[in-house]
């Protein structure tokens, strides 16, 4: 490609709202233009790039027997109603109405659409198991976009679904898929962290994220350094330990009675450590926390027996409940487990007026007993004993208080936040922590949408059989970004040979003369071998030139000026020197250079 015959659009500076690296380099190179707020499009050069991760993403899929389909963007909001995400997705989908009046969704995911179009096709245990994929575009409404295409509203993802007849089958196609990811993330250059993740809206088990390392990742992971112990902060667990008491002891259990203290002033854990001279391991913290979308059953309990309930599909859910959840005073509660466990879309703090009003007493005094909601317990408190609480009235804390004595948990799970420090559940290594950036999930869904939407085929046995299904979805755009995240210095972006939008530009001094003649022999050498090369032939000054080449980030550059002729400058990007070569084996060379590094990525 010529320039003279393209669009270069390169910036000084960066737009204001841009401050990480891909998002100024992507503007700067002209690979973006902004349309509004998360409305990102793709302009001719960056478009060449997002298109060949696309291609790296399809080639390994098919490679691996996953079959390609193309849904539509736009799908009936029946459906959603059927597997009873229409309200509980919340406020991220995008809910149009036709002219008919009809509910639509701008989809945001695609697991509704795939059960829906499977679900007309299947008949018989013999056309299991398969996995169908798409590569489309999105739309979630985010409250705060951001990062450019790291975080924009409208974005491209990869969604991958299988459709099995048992677990064994599942974990076959989980097990393929994973591995087709990690040629896919090599291929382009990324080195990737295999994580356990929260499932989220999504639902499911048996979730991994595969994640890029970046000081601006949306996403903290806990790391072992003895062993390959890796998960999401939002998914992570710990070895249990032994709460201490304030000489460093086990706990004992006490037969003292429940003792209220007169605790005016005192509000936080810091102020309890103080008042009571003991360290906050051997206080029970209770936060009142208000809960979206439960689909617990809490038809037994006392406060929810009789509350409505609202029914999509085949899922039943309480709209908006409240709980206490009790923890160690010297941890803190991890809401995406907590909305986890409870089978809840989310779950947040209460304010000032529900927690007075369904514990009986403001922030501070918060506690076990007299609680007008559930109870849930985390998994630290179940070996407490002797513990100082909140009264559940105002100016009074409680001691002497026993686990199992003085209250009772509905249920108790993992709902603490995992922190560096921490002891591995696996090999009781220390944990530490990196941000990072998610590019690929993988979820085995089980049942959860084949059952909801009433998906069946005809088993060997000649009854009507559920099939089972996994989801796995790469986000293209963000994926491209995290190239440019992981290759970039002062000057711009560094491409990976697989992913560069050219491979080779060459660049001449002026684009006259003898310079024109050995640029364009060049430009007709390598086009005739199969590299992708950009002439540039503008009339503009070499500096300009040299700076958009490096910004844009093409791996090698070679330079045609009158000074140097017969030789050329060969340059690669990530290089910081170059060398002299003539120009009758320049071409030889890149065509050499390109092939090798493609060999070392595609390997």
């Amino acid at each position: 490609m010529k320039a003279s015959k393209f669009i270069i659009s390169t910036l000084r500076e960066a737009p204001n709202d841009a401050v990480i690296a891909s998002h100024k380099l992507m503007m700067r190179s002209g690979m973006l233009r902004k349309l509004g707020n998360g409305l990102y499009a793709y302009m001719p050069i960056g478009y060449k790039s997002y298109m060949k991760v696309q291609k790296i993403i399809r080639e390994e899929l098919d490679e691996a027997g996953c079959l390609e389909m193309k849904p539509t963007v736009i799908q009936p909001g029946e459906l959603w109603k059927e597997s009873g995400r229409w309200d509980k997705m919340g406020d991220e989908m995008l809910k149009p109405q036709n002219r008919q009046g009809q509910d639509m969704v701008v989809s945001p995911t695609a697991e509704e659409a795939f059960t829906a179009l499977v679900r007309e096709g299947l008949s018989s245990y013999k056309q299991l198991p398969f996995t169908l994929y798409q590569i489309n575009t999105k739309y979630r409404d985010e409250i705060r976009p951001r990062y450019g295409v790291m975080r924009g509203r409208e974005f491209t993802m990869m969604d991958a679904y299988s459709f099995d007849k048992d677990q064994k089958d599942l974990d076959a196609s989980y097990d393929n898929v994973a591995a087709a990811y990690r040629r896919i993330f090599k291929r382009m250059g990324l080195k990737t962290i295999s994580v356990k993740a929260d499932t989220g809206a999504m639902g499911g088990s048996g979730s991994e994220e595969f994640m890029v390392e970046s000081p601006v990742g949306d996403d903290t992971l806990i790391l072992c350094p003895d062993c390959d112990y890796a998960a999401n902060v939002e998914k992570a667990a710990c070895a249990k330990e032994t709460p201490l008491n304030s000489k460093g002891e086990p706990q004992v259990k006490t037969d003292l009675p429940v003792e209220e203290v007169a605790t005016p002033n005192v509000f936080s854990i810091e102020d309890m450590e103080k008042f009571f001279g003991e360290k906050s391991t051997t206080f029970l913290k209770a936060l009142v926390y208000k809960v979206y979308n439960c689909a617990l059953d809490l038809s037994k309990t006392e406060e929810y027996k009789n509350a409505e309930t609202v029914t999509e599909g085949k899922q039943t859910y309480y709209p908006e409940t409240y709980w206490c959840v009790l923890i160690r005073g010297d941890l803190d509660v991890n809401e995406a487990k907590l909305a986890s466990v409870l089978k809840a879309s989310g779950a947040e703090l209460a304010n000032d007026e529900d927690v007075l009003k369904y514990s009986g007493a403001p922030h501070g005094f918060v506690g076990p007993r007299n609680l007008k909601i559930p109870v849930l317990a985390d998994d630290s408190t179940l070996e407490m004993h002797d513990c100082f609480a909140g009264s559940g009235k105002e100016g009074f804390h409680i001691k002497h208080v026993e686990p199992g004595r003085d209250f009772t948990a509905f249920m108790s799970a993992d709902v603490r936040t995992v922190v560096p420090g921490n002891k591995c559940p696996c090999c009781g290594g220390e944990f530490y922590m990196k941000k990072g950036n998610e590019l690929g999930h993988i979820f085995k869904l089980g049942d959860k949408y084949t059952k909801s939407m009433n998906v069946t085929y005809l088993g060997e046995s000649g009854k009507p059989v559920t099939p089972i299904m996994g989801c796995y979805g790469i986000g293209v755009d963000r994926t491209l970004a995290s190239i440019i995240e992981a290759n970039n210095d002062e000057k711009g972006i560094i491409w990976p040979m697989t992913v560069a939008p050219f491979q080779v530009a060459i660049i001449p001094i002026q684009y006259k003369g003898q310079m024109q003649e050995v640029s364009d022999k060049l430009y007709e050498e390598l086009k005739a071998s199969g590299i992708e090369v950009f002439l540039d032939d503008r009339n503009e000054r070499p500096g300009v030139k040299f700076t958009d080449s490096e910004l844009i980030g093409f791996p090698i550059r070679i330079v045609v000026g009158d000074k140097n002729l017969p030789n050329v400058e060969f340059k690669l990007r990530k290089n910081a020197e170059a060398e002299l070569v003539p120009a009758t084996e320049a071409g030889k060379k890149a065509i050499e250079t390109v092939r090798a590094e493609l060999a070392a990525l595609n390997k």
